[in-house]
C-alpha cells in the first residue's frame, strides 16, 4: 500500500515552539533522549555507590560480632561459671541481640538509596520507553533478518537461510540477560505476536534454566514466569503437545500452582480428542502492523544496496564538479553524484561542513518533539516512524542562512516562505525508520495544502551525521539504496514537470542498527518554481 507519510508542517509550527520538556514514555524515539537517559543513570550510581559502602560498613561490624560470639562459644566462654562471662551472655541476649535485630542502620542505608533515586525519578524512562525499545530490537530482527540467539549473545548474526554476511560487528560484545530476553517476549506476548513471543521466550527459558537458583536483584522475571508465557504461546500457535511439555516443567519447580495445573489437564485432553491436529504446529507468521506490501523489497533493500547501477553499465550515472550557473558556487562547485535517472535522485557529496551540521544539530536539540504523519486531515504519531523532530526558521541563526542559500543555488529554486518549508531537523531512535512513504501530498486534503503554496515539488535531505549500520534511504519501486554518507544532500524531484505524483519516489528511512542518525529536510513546494522549473513540451512527463 502506497502511505502518503507527511512530515508536520513546518511553517506556523515553528512560530509556536516554546520551551519543550521531554514527553513521558517516548525516551526510545531519539537517540539524544537515549543519551540524556545514560546521563541520568551515571547519577544513580554515587548514590549505589554511598549505599554499598555505608552497608559494607554495617555488615563489616555485624561480622565481627558474630566472630566475637562464635569465639566465645568455641572457646573458654563457653563456660558460664565465670561470672563476667554471666554476665555477657545476660546482656548480649537481652540487649545487643535486640540492638542488631532491629537496628535501624540498614534502613537509613536504603532510604538514602532511594532519596537518591526519587531526585531522578521525573526523568526516568517511562515502561512505554521499555516497550517502544524492545520492539525496536524486533524490528531490527525483522528487517536484518537477524537471530535472536545471536542478539542474545551481543552478535548481530544472520539467521539461518539468509545467506548474507553479518551487518554489524560491534567492538566488544554485550549480551542480554535471562530477564532482558523476558521482558522482549513479554511485550511480544502482550501484542499476541507469538512469532517473537516463542523466539525470545525460547532464549529467556534457555538462560534461566542455565543459571537456574541464582537470583539477580534486579530481575523481573523467573523461570517459572517464562515457561508459563511461552506455553501458551505455543498453544497459541498450535503446537498443544510443546505447550503441555513445558506446563509440565512449570509444574515441577511450582507443584501447588492450580491455574497451571488445569492448564495441563486441558492440553491433555485436546490431545486426547484430536492426537493428531492437536499435535500440528500452525505455521508462524510475522504480523505486519501496518500492513505494508512493499515490506519484502523494503527489507531487501535495507539488507543491501538493491539493485544500484554502476557508472560503467549506465554511462549518464557520473560525477561531477556542478556551478548550476550560480555566482554562489564559481569559486566552490558541488561535488554532485548522479545516482538515478528515474526517478531523478543526486547526491551532493561535502554539501555541509562538519561544524556546520554540529551547529544545526545543537540549535535543534532543544526543540525536538516525537515525528507525526499526515493521516488524512490530521498528524499523529506512527509506530511506523520512529523519530523526533524539529523546526528551524532562518532567523534562528546565520547557519541556517547559509544553507538555505546554499540549498537555493544548488537546486535554483525559489525557497524563501511560503514556497519552502523550515529547515525540519530530524534525530532518529532505537531502530529509528521512516517506512515507505511520499514526501508530496497524495490527497487534497492534506495538511501540506494549507501552506497555499501547492505541493511538495522536491526534497533535499542533508545528513547531520554518520552511523555504523543501517539507515539507508531506500527507494523501494526504484529498487536502489542510497547509504548514510555524512555532510552530503540527498537531492530527488517529488513531482513530474505536469504536477502529478512520481511514483517511483516511495522511499523509506532504512531502521538505524547502530549509530546516532540525525538529517535535515528541506522541502520545496510548486508555487513560486513557474518559471524556473518548466512544464515540459510532453503532457505525460
Amino acid at each position: 500500500m502506497r502511505r502518503a507519510g507527511l512530515a508536520a508542517l513546518g511553517l506556523g509550527l515553528a512560530l509556536a515552539l516554546g520551551c519543550v520538556r521531554r514527553a513521558r514514555g517516548e525516551t526510545y524515539t531519539s537517540m539524544l533522549t537515549v543519551r540524556q537517559a545514560l546521563a541520568t543513570e551515571r547519577r544513580l550510581l554515587p548514590a549505589l555507590a554511598a549505599y554499598l559502602a555505608a552497608e559494607s560498613q554495617r555488615l563489616q561490624d555485624l561480622q565481627r560480632f558474630y566472630n566475637k560470639v562464635r569465639d566465645l562459644h568455641q572457646g573458654a566462654g563457653a563456660h558460664v561459671t565465670n561470672p563476667l562471662l554471666a554476665y555477657m551472655l545476660i546482656k548480649r541476649l537481652q540487649s545487643d541481640w535486640l540492638n542488631v535485630v532491629h537496628s535501624l542502620e540498614a534502613s537509613e542505608n536504603i532510604q538514602a538509596l532511594k532519596n537518591g533515586y526519587e531526585k531522578v525519578e521525573k526523568d526516568l524512562p517511562e515502561f512505554e520507553d521499555v516497550q517502544g525499545a524492545a520492539r525496536a530490537l524486533m524490528r531490527l530482527q525483522d528487517v536484518y533478518a537477524l537471530s535472536v540467539k545471536g542478539l542474545a549473545k551481543g552478535a548481530f548474526q544472520r539467521a539461518s537461510g539468509a545467506h548474507l554476511p553479518d551487518i554489524y560487528s560491534p567492538g566488544q560484545l554485550f549480551p542480554l540477560s535471562a530477564d532482558d530476553c523476558f521482558l522482549i517476549g513479554k511485550v511480544a506476548y502482550d501484542m499476541e505476536d507469538y512469532y517473537h513471543s516463542i523466539a525470545w521466550l525460547e532464549e529467556a527459558v534457555s538462560l534461566f534454566r542455565s543459571s537456574y537458583g541464582d537470583w539477580n536483584t534486579e530481575d523481573e522475571g523467573s523461570l517459572e514466569d517464562a515457561l508459563d508465557h511461552l506455553a501458551f504461546s505455543y498453544f497459541k500457535a498450535g503446537n498443544v503437545s510443546h505447550a503441555l511439555s513445558l506446563s509440565r516443567e512449570f509444574l515441577h519447580y511450582d507443584p501447588s500452582n492450580k491455574r497451571i495445573a488445569r492448564n495441563i489437564l486441558k492440553y491433555e485432553r485436546l490431545l486426547v480428542e484430536n492426537p493428531e491436529g492437536a499435535k500440528a504446529e500452525v505455521g508462524l507468521r510475522r504480523p505486519n502492523v501496518t500492513h505494508l506490501q512493499t515490506r519484502d523489497l523494503y527489507e531487501e533493500l535495507c539488507q543491501t544496496l538493491g539493485s544500484q547501477p554502476t557508472q560503467y553499465q549506465i554511462p549518464a550515472l557520473h560525477c561531477s564538479y556542478e556551478m548550476n550557473d550560480n555566482p554562489y558556487l564559481i569559486l566552490q562547485p558541488v561535488k554532485k553524484e548522479l545516482i538515478q535517472l528515474q526517478p531523478y535522485v543526486a547526491l551532493y557529496h561535502d554539501f555541509i561542513s562538519d561544524l556546520e551540521a554540529e551547529k544545526v544539530k545543537e540549535l535543534a536539540a532543544p526543540w525536538l518533539q516525537r515525528s507525526v504523519v499526515a493521516s488524512e486531515e490530521k498528524q499523529q504519531k506512527a509506530e511506523y516512524r520512529i523519530s523526533k523532530s524539529a523546526w528551524l526558521k532562518d532567523t534562528v541563526d546565520p547557519v541556517i542562512v547559509s544553507l538555505d542559500r546554499r540549498i537555493a543555488a544548488l537546486t535554483g529554486l525559489n525557497i524563501r516562505p511560503p514556497y519552502a518549508e523550515y529547515l525540519q531537523v530530524v534525530n532518529y531512535g532505537i531502530g529509528g525508520h521512516y517506512e515507505p512513504h511520499f514526501d508530496h501530498a497524495t490527497s487534497r486534503k492534506s495538511p501540506l495544502y494549507r501552506m497555499k503554496s501547492g505541493n511538495r515539488l522536491a526534497t533535499v535531505m542533508i545528513y547531520l551525521s554518520s552511523v555504523e549500520a543501517g539507515g539507508s534511504t531506500a527507494f523501494i519501486y526504484a529498487n536502489f539504496s542510497v547509504p548514510v554518507v555524512k555532510n552530503a544532500a540527498l537531492f530527488w524531484w517529488n513531482l513530474h514537470r505536469n504536477g502529478a505524483g512520481n511514483g517511483d519516489t516511495l522511499h523509506a528511512g532504512c531502521p538505524v542498527l547502530a549509530g546516532d542518525k540525525w538529517v535535515a529536510n528541506k522541502w520545496i513546494h510548486e508555487h513560486g518554481q513557474e518559471f524556473r522549473r518548466r512544464c515540459g513540451p510532453d503532457p505525460e512527463e
